[in-house]
């Protein structure tokens, strides 16, 4: 593989996405390097609160999370490791900054600022991740089942899940309704 990298990138899942656990995701590739890529599904909500979570992790709760603490299936890997996305602040005991003021935390600590109403003011809990092996993810482009788009703070944390997948391929221009699902052969 190149030095090419799709590290801070969105990937946009194309409309014949066969695959139920990506049709119409937006994923956030944390990682990408030549023995392969690590992401979390941005646009996949689950019926589990954040408050849910706390409660089963034992943490008590004195200020209940607000609405702008949404809970996604983050990827098929992993379901049970959580983790949380939220804007650039205080470093928490396994925190590492991201890109365009986005951070990633996978350690208790955030939790439990959040249930005493201490922690980031909004975040974006993904359960499991999604990964690739070397060299899978760069086939699956070959194959246009993706579309790489700048990844941005603003549509990871503040957009509505069911606006996502559109907003995400908008950024590069691309209106994903325009887009057939089979390609035609002659």
């Amino acid at each position: 593989m190149d030095e090419t990298t799709l590290k801070h990138q969105l990937l946009v899942a194309m409309p014949q996405m066969a695959d139920p656990n990506f049709e119409h995701s937006v994923t956030y590739i944390v990682e990408h390097s030549s023995e392969g890529a690590m992401g979390l599904t941005l646009n996949r909500p689950v019926q589990i609160s954040l408050g849910d979570i706390l409660a089963d992790m034992d943490i008590e709760i004195e200020v209940p999370p607000s609405e702008r603490h949404r809970v996604v299936a983050g990827g098929p890997v992993q379901q049970e490791a959580g983790f949380i996305l939220h804007a650039a602040s205080t470093h928490w005991q396994s925190s590492i900054l991201l890109s365009d003021g986005l951070m990633l935390t996978t350690s208790r600590d955030i939790l439990e600022a959040i249930a005493i109403g201490e922690g980031p003011e909004q975040s974006l809990v993904c359960l499991g991740y999604a990964g690739w092996e070397a060299g899978q993810l760069e086939q699956e482009l070959v194959e246009n089942a993706w579309l790489s788009t700048p990844a941005s703070r603003e549509l990871i944390l503040d957009t509505p899940f069911e606006q996502t997948w559109h907003a995400a391929a908008a950024r590069i221009g691309v209106d994903m309704s325009l887009i057939a699902t089979q390609a035609g052969h002659s």
